[in-house]
């Protein structure tokens, strides 16, 4: 018998967090996220985050401590935008946030890539990546042979 597979694409993403008040905060300013449900009991605390009604992140209050990029596991979160001036609007609402930024600006994936985006972390020290398939060929590239999202 044969079963027809269709092609794997993420549905969302969980993110263990250690304060949900302080990481939904971040992900509705900052990133624009609205918050879709939630859970409230003491030692069962979530929130279902989305744009436009679906689904994209959920932030599991149950972290004990930051991003550990050296466990197994997320490496980081990558979102994607439309357009270049997209990803600078984006930049610029960080900033405004006082968010530490990994690369100064916009880079490029890697050298010669024409796909590239801004790197940063989340309050718990969340790898993130707001990025562009195409534009940003004209920004410098900071890691030299390897891609930029793989090491910052």
């Amino acid at each position: 018998m044969t079963t027809a597979i269709s092609t794997l694409r993420t549905g969302h993403i969980g993110l263990n967090v250690t304060d949900l008040d302080r990481s939904l905060g971040f992900y509705r300013d900052a990133l624009g996220f609205a918050q879709l449900g939630e859970g409230k009991e003491a030692d069962r605390r979530f929130a279902f985050l989305g744009q436009d009604g679906v689904l994209v992140l959920t932030l599991w209050e149950q972290a004990t401590g930051p991003f550990a990029p050296a466990a197994a596991g997320l490496h980081h979160l990558a979102l994607q935008a439309e357009t270049v001036e997209e990803v600078r609007a984006y930049e610029e609402r960080l900033r405004a946030l006082g968010v530490e930024f990994a690369y100064e600006g916009l880079v490029a994936h890697g050298e010669g890539a024409a796909s590239g985006g801004i790197f940063f972390h989340d309050p718990d020290g969340t790898r993130l990546e707001i990025s562009v398939p195409a534009g940003a060929e004209d920004a410098p590239a900071p890691v030299t042979g390897a891609p930029t999202c793989g090491f910052f």
